[in-house]
């Protein structure tokens, strides 16, 4: 996790730091510039006090100036590192009790913006300026360091031990971290509904992407709100906590809509660096040393249970950041608001205790080896074979805190320290880090050419697969040579709805029309459902073709079934499934073609449903539509869903070349058999034709993942188009039964 790297509040060093004569002020006659943090001097009643706003010194204001400027450790802090380092941790080691750890994260982000905008309002304070190369140049030497080197050991680990399927797409999430934008690059990959691959290595650099993007515009920022509220510390206040509503209200509005983008991307973020820098700016006046030390005890103590309840309270299935992100975010204004005033009784004494300081200190090279000490011996193993909680402890706890511990020493300490890169120019430092984030960038480049030339080895050629599927499935228990498609080319094996654009996103509730075929056609074909009926479109086409004088009508969207339920999609309600999903039933009740072919994905959680109760709904939720269907006078023919696996099966085939059948899935997890055969019925008592492929695709013990030279699953759960190919002679009864009743 990004962080500010020091506790001390610092003075920042003038333009050009290394001519001291400058540090201050001219004397009459000079340069005079007035410090941009301070009273109009027709208000001002102390003008030689430096600062905005500040009120006469009472002894609250002293106790809060001295507090603020000083430059003592704020062990507090380093203990709310260790906390939220700790959770974080945890959470990804799978221990049971922390399932809401990822809140630490927005623990990282409130500590960074107090950290931070302490800093800067202190310069202002002191010089009137922000200089800006010095201020960059200190983040570069905290931050970059450590990052580049733990990224250039994981691609090495990925290049040895990664799956040749996988290395190429983490390899870009690496190339993405080192150009500091890996946040935008994990919320476009998460948004895509056929990312459905194994966790990168790379994935916890998210948060600096956020951080390293905050540094970057908060300067000017703060500068800029200095400058429009004529320097007044009240009304900077009052900005910053303008944009910390209206940030806090696009993240809850957009975790609604579209949650990857609200986790993400810095927008929807800031309010939580923002609530730091409002606790800084309150720091820095007498208001937080006028709240009685009982009351400031308390709020600290309510602020540290906020956070662990978070952590222990919240889950996957918590809609998050949203309003949820709330708890964790003020627990932290709490504590840290009750540390910048000296309050007997807080929550600062436990903070300080001497192992949660260590961890405080090594907390930011332990967020950066935990994660990949994690995923890369994972991913050498194969994501089919779970690693046992007591690996995952160990790798991701107790062997990172030791190797945490050594980036610290060899890699953050001396490039902090006094002499180091310090002592030579801002814009030497800067340009460094540019030349060496190319290096890297080039590195990974020249990896990336390299893994994508690598082979998998293979066996001898398999048998063709045969020209009707057979059932029970032929499963190959080796990697053939001739397996199509191949494991580096499978995730481009879709339908061609996506290349055309007519396969809806997530985000996108507009009713397209994509018709393939002549728009006079004599028979007219509806395909309706989520990614798991486009799989479909291949076998649908092809049957409309070898029928002649017949068009097929696309209308699919990610994560949308055709059912009548609204689903849960990235933890929050899926609204816009549901008005997506009316708006293609009154168009196609409006004008009814001559059949709908409808498919859906059976994994989805269900609002407000669960259990038995799932079950029913879903039930229901086909009976409405195939009922609305058929009464407008169009035929519909239910194709059941299709076996789902934990892992990707090409990335578990990579792993085990030799082993094959070991990626098979398990009939009785790949298949939801009482959902589907209430899917079944309930389509079939509303008048629908209903097929099921599963006798093709899995026997009694196994789903295989090749039959015959095949490989089926281009992801966790869909088709390859080969493989639906295979299977079309099979849909081929169904289709004519359906037309044929018309």
């Amino acid at each position: 996790m990004g962080r500010d790297g020091g506790t001390r509040l610092e003075c920042a060093r003038r333009l050009g730091g290394g001519d001291r004569r400058r540090s201050h002020p001219p004397a009459a006659g000079g340069d005079r510039r007035r410090p941009l943090w301070r009273r109009p001097r027709r208000r001002a009643r102390h003008p030689h006090t430096p600062g905005l706003g500040r009120p006469p010194l009472t002894t609250a204001s002293r106790v809060a100036r001295s507090t603020a400027e000083r430059s003592a450790f704020r062990s507090d802090i380093q203990g709310l590192r260790a906390l939220a380092v700790l959770l974080v941790l945890l959470y990804h080691a799978g221990l049971p009790f922390v399932p809401g750890g990822y809140v630490g994260v927005d623990v990282f982000f409130v500590i960074s913006g107090f950290l931070i905008t302490g800093h800067l309002a202190h310069s202002l304070d002191r010089t009137g300026r922000i200089d800006l190369p010095q201020f960059y140049a200190r983040r570069v030497r905290r931050i970059l360091p450590a990052s580049l080197v733990v990224v250039v050991l994981t691609v090495v680990g990925i290049a040895l031990f990664v799956p040749v399927v996988d290395a190429v797409r983490v390899l870009k999430d690496a190339l993405a971290t080192v150009l500091y934008v890996p946040n935008i690059w994990f919320a476009l990959q998460q948004t895509d509904y056929l990312a459905d691959h194994a966790a990168s290595p790379f994935q916890h650099y998210w948060s600096l992407g956020v951080e390293e993007q905050f540094y970057l515009l908060w300067p000017l920022v703060l500068w800029l709100i200095v400058v429009l509220v004529r320097r007044h510390r009240s009304g900077a206040v009052a900005a910053v906590a303008v944009l910390t509503v209206l940030s806090a209200a696009a993240g809850v509005w957009l975790t609604a809509i579209n949650q990857p983008y609200a986790f993400f991307l810095l927008p929807t973020r800031a309010w939580e660096l923002f609530v730091g820098a409002l606790i800084a700016l309150l720091a820095r006046s007498d208001l937080l040393a006028r709240v009685p030390p009982t009351a400031r005890a308390a709020s600290g103590w309510l602020g540290l249970g906020a956070v662990i309840v978070a952590g222990a309270v919240f889950d996957e299935a918590t809609p998050f950041p949203g309003t949820a992100a709330i708890t964790p975010v003020v627990g932290t204004a709490l504590i840290l608001a009750a540390g910048s005033v000296p309050t007997p009784g807080g929550p600062g004494r436990l903070l300080s205790i001497r192992p949660a300081r260590f961890l405080g200190l090594i907390s930011y090279s332990l967020y950066l080896v935990h994660w990949p000490l994690l995923v890369v011996p994972q991913s050498a193993v194969g994501f089919h074979r779970p690693l046992p909680l007591w690996i995952t402890v160990l790798l991701g706890v107790v062997l990172a805190v030791p190797l945490a511990w050594l980036l610290h020493r060899i890699i953050e300490e001396p490039l902090r320290a006094p002499g180091a890169l310090t002592s030579r120019p801002a814009k030497v430092t800067v340009w460094g880090a540019l030349i060496a984030t190319a290096v890297v960038a080039a590195v990974i480049v020249a990896t990336i050419a390299w893994a994508d030339r690598r082979e998998v080895p293979a066996v001898d050629d398999a048998p063709t697969a045969a020209s009707f599927p057979v059932s029970p499935p032929p499963a190959t228990s080796a990697l053939p040579g001739n397996l199509a498609p191949s494991l580096d080319a499978v995730s481009a094996d879709v339908p061609v709805l996506y290349a055309d654009g007519c396969h809806h996103d997530v985000s996108t509730e507009v009713v397209q029309d994509c018709l393939y075929g002549p728009a006079d056609a004599a028979t007219r074909i509806a395909l309706f459902g989520d990614s798991h009926s486009a799989q479909w479109f291949p076998a649908v086409q092809a049957l409309a073709k070898a029928r002649g004088d017949t068009s097929v009508a696309a209308y699919t969207k990610s994560s949308c079934p055709a059912v009548d339920v609204t689903v849960v999609d990235k933890d929050v309600a899926y609204a816009g499934c549901d008005r997506w999903r009316d708006a293609v039933l009154a168009a196609l009740v409006g004008n009814p073609p001559d059949l709908v072919v409808i498919s859906s994905y059976s994994g989805y959680r269900l609002a407000g449903h669960s259990g038995g109760e799932r079950v029913s709904a879903w039930a229901d939720g086909t009976t409405s539509v195939v009922s609305a269907l058929r009464a407008a006078g169009s035929e519909v023919m239910m194709i059941a869903d299709t076996p789902r696996f934990t892992s990707a099966p090409a990335t578990c085939i990579a792993t085990v070349p030799n082993d094959v059948l070991s990626c098979a899935g398990d009939p009785a997890t790949a298949l939801d058999r009482p959902l589907a055969a209430a899917e079944t019925a309930a389509a079939t008592a509303a008048g629908a034709v209903t097929v099921n492929m599963t006798d093709f695709l899995c026997d009694r013990d196994r789903c295989p993942v090749i039959i015959d030279d095949l490989l089926v699953y281009r992801d966790i759960n869909h088709l390859t188009v080969r493989a639906v190919g295979y299977l079309t002679p099979a849909l081929q009864s169904a289709f004519d039964r359906a037309l044929s009743a018309r």
